[in-house]
């Protein structure tokens, strides 16, 4: 016992490091890593291993350092990060939110301004790899959150060791490896981390948890054995992964303009919980959410499925149409983000769903939006919808300018007298942040 007590508190050897790291290959000669870093002592120590692991393939590290303006002293601290990273040799970035995530759910704001950032910063530098320092304590952590909350099996596998985003793969190296070997990591570099004081503030749930963990070891929690629990969970997850897409490839045409056909009698005739993770996964893609929809609204959806969808239903940004054949999922017009500002050459992910490439030669002053009624109106008097089902017309994305509507890519029609380049059916493709495949889908 006291031989593992005292592994337990050495530090993570590059040789071990390594093999962490050869489960995400094959890398690009050279690969260049993307580190979030808070200064805390998990992201210190994985900035520390990446960076010697990088080195050795030839490659680079750099450490990402959010700052979420949440406290007045944020920047002082991500500054701070940035100088003991540089004492390391380790390259570095502070990222700034542009506000202070808004009230609500702080911890869930931040998390998500979070990571707009970090993909954003390796999208521009055109970085493939980005880590996290999620490791055992933390997966034990979210398998007792996701068991509060109900969660599925999907949620309670807890951690996923890869994620794949619309611009580069999430990677978790260190889920197995015991908190205290990070920070006697740290220790060996002579390294003083930051901790973030939200990490002890009792208002979030995860403090709570971490607060209860000697009560919960000595009834058998312990850290190793719920992150276990949720290893064999996540390998449960995997088997009705490859189900979900032979399913999907069954039950499913997916259209270039971003809605989806469904043969509700063959997503029926999968076992349930295949059925059940098929559908999220179609709304997901459609959406263009970050976030699948909670188990039991998507129970109640599957439930009605196909008798009971009538003239309509909406759910997760989606909207659902009983037609005679088949169920039409499509893009929810109402639950559409904003418009925004498209200028010359601008690369742009709208809704989360389409890319959108501006030509260098297009005009100043162009935004993109939904069609909309009144565009959708303009095109049908035109006789130029096509056979595009009418409740998908709304949602598709059009560039507008101070004359109103310009060009429809996606329908190749363009307003007379506009440079008829914007009308090229490549400067709007339908890329959703989910792919329509089983291998991503958690139900939460």
């Amino acid at each position: 016992m006291e031989g593992a007590v005292a592994g337990s508190m050495t530090p993570l050897t590059a040789v071990e490091f390594e093999q962490l790291m050869a489960r995400f290959a094959p890398f690009e000669t050279a690969p260049h890593l993307a580190v979030a870093c808070s200064g805390g002592g998990d992201s210190m120590a994985l900035a520390i291993l990446a960076d010697r692991w990088a080195r050795a393939q030839g490659g680079t590290v750099t450490a990402l350092i959010v700052d979420h303006r949440l406290r007045p002293e944020s920047a002082n601290e991500a500054a701070g990060v940035g100088r003991a990273l540089a004492a390391l040799g380790v390259a570095h970035q502070v990222l700034v939110c542009g506000s202070a995530p808004s009230a609500g759910n702080l911890e869930d704001a931040a998390r998500r301004a979070r990571y707009r950032l970090l993909e954003s910063w390796c999208a521009d530098a055109g970085v493939l790899h980005l880590l996290t320092a999620h490791h055992r304590d933390d997966q034990a952590e979210t398998l007792l959150m996701r068991l509060a909350r109900g969660s599925g099996l999907d949620g309670l596998a807890g951690i996923a060791p890869v994620g794949i985003r619309r611009t580069c793969r999430v990677l978790r190296p260190l889920l197995t490896i015991p908190p205290e070997r990070l920070r006697a990591t740290v220790r060996e570099r002579s390294v003083t981390p930051v901790e973030d004081p939200m990490n002890r503030d009792p208002a979030f749930q995860r403090v709570r948890l971490r607060a209860a963990r000697t009560l919960l070891a000595e009834e058998g929690l312990s850290a190793e054995r719920l992150a276990a629990t949720a290893a064999r969970l996540a390998r449960a997850r995997g088997a009705l992964e490859t189900m979900v897409t032979a399913t999907l490839a069954r039950a499913v045409a997916l259209d270039p303009l971003g809605y989806a056909r469904l043969n509700a009698a063959a997503l029926k005739a999968a076992p349930a919980e295949v059925g059940l993770r098929a559908l999220a996964a179609i709304l997901a893609t459609v959406s263009g959410a970050d976030y699948p929809v909670r188990l039991e609204q998507l129970e109640r959806l599957y439930g009605s499925l196909p008798a009971d969808i009538g003239g309509g239903r909406t759910l997760g940004g989606c909207q659902l149409v009983a037609k005679t054949d088949h169920i039409l999922i499509c893009r929810e017009a109402a639950a559409i983000s904003d418009r925004q500002a498209a200028p010359p050459g601008a690369r742009l992910h709208w809704d989360g769903r389409f890319a959108i490439a501006v030509p260098a030669e297009a005009p100043a002053g162009l935004s993109v939006g939904p069609l909309g009624d009144d565009g959708a109106a303009r095109l049908a008097a035109e006789g130029s919808n096509g056979r595009v089902p009418a409740v998908v017309r709304l949602t598709l994305p059009a560039l507008s300018d101070a004359g109103g509507l310009a060009a429809v890519p996606t329908l190749g029609w363009c307003r007379p007298g506009i440079d008829t380049r914007l009308a090229g059916r490549e400067i709007a493709a339908f890329a959703p942040l989910r792919p329509l495949s089983g291998l991503w889908v958690t139900v939460v």
